[in-house]
């Protein structure tokens, strides 16, 4: 199947506070889109300020999905991020609307680009057992640092709270003798579809300070009171908690550090975050990057973006 002849889809990637809410919005109206999450926890209920979600004003009235959709205590897999955005892409389509893909988490979205074969991944669930035990003995840090010394490269993209990932990959590891990133690599690298993919970037100190700022934005939008309401419904142990803007919370909950400690380590991890997304980015996809440093330059930067998608995909701009 030719390019020309693959559904065309948009996609809009970035750091954390970079911007993209706002480019999404003025995309979608003129291209007449309808907006998929590409956030792995955006799809979680009452989490919506750590999550930095989208309000219902900042819609605009572009129809937004995969927000929402699953429960704190349900967890969530990247193969099921690629089934559901799949199914969404055609059933987009079919309302003869273009899908616009707008997130920070790669992985997913790269699954959903490109031919992943989640099926095949082999798994060992004796092995899984062993390593649950050991997390429960030794904690996340040793089970992490276990997976540096096998595999390096997936260590360093896997935050070491991230337990359920940290044990995929030393599960690939075991059965196949091949790191996460070499069985990945070793599947078809084929685009699924025609695709337009845009990343907005930042001078990185610019994008620091925004990201201390939107920190101190969400604390007084009342973090605080969205964490501890999680925590005191014993929301324990599970993925959406393992995010960042609720593990550093439930830190202090515990008593394990100060409030000015938790969200001071909750500043550092957004950091370096936006620093690991965008040497993803970089490394795996291949991206036409924009500038927006200078917001200045915001309504050129528009008009170049929305030039290249209408050349890319030859679609039809509104503006």
């Amino acid at each position: 199947m030719t390019s020309l002849e693959k559904e065309k889809v948009i996609v809009l990637i970035g750091p954390t506070a970079v911007g993209k809410t706002n480019t999404s919005i003025e995309l979608a109206k003129r291209f007449d889109c309808e907006i998929i999450s590409g956030d792995s926890m955006q799809i979680y209920k009452r989490m919506d300020i750590g999550t930095a979600k989208i309000s219902t004003s900042e819609m605009k009235g572009v129809p937004h999905h995969l927000i929402d959709i699953k429960n704190p205590e349900e967890s969530f897999s990247v193969a099921e991020f690629q089934q559901l955005v799949r199914r969404k892409i055609s059933d987009i389509h079919s309302r003869g609307k273009v899908p616009l893909i707008v997130g920070g988490t790669g992985l997913y979205i790269q699954a959903v680009l490109y031919d992943y074969q989640f099926t095949e991944t082999p798994g060992d669930a004796h092995y899984r057992e062993e390593l649950e035990a050991e997390h429960e003995k030794h904690g996340s840090e040793w089970l992490h640092q276990k997976l540096f010394n096998v595999d390096p490269a997936s260590a360093g993209n896997i935050h070491p709270n991230n337990t359920r990932r940290v044990i995929r990959a030393l599960e690939i590891f075991h059965c196949t003798g091949k790191t996460m990133s070499e069985y990945q690599n070793g599947q078809t690298h084929e685009l699924q579809y025609n695709v337009a993919l845009i990343g907005l970037t930042m001078d990185r100190d610019k994008l620091y300070e925004r990201i201390n700022l939107r920190v101190d934005l969400m604390i007084q939008q009342g973090l605080l009171e969205e964490v501890k309401a999680l925590y005191d419904d014993g929301v324990r142990d599970v993925q959406s908690v393992q995010a960042i803007g609720y593990k550093e919370l439930y830190d202090y909950f515990e008593g394990y550090v100060s409030m000015e400690q938790a969200i001071e380590s909750l500043k550092q991890n957004s950091r370096r975050y936006a620093k690991r997304q965008l040497t993803w980015f970089r490394n795996k996809m291949n991206v036409a990057w924009y500038d927006m440093t200078d917001g200045s330059s915001y309504a050129k930067n528009i008009e170049g973006i929305s030039e290249f998608i209408a050349g890319k995909l030859q679609l039809k701009s509104n503006k």
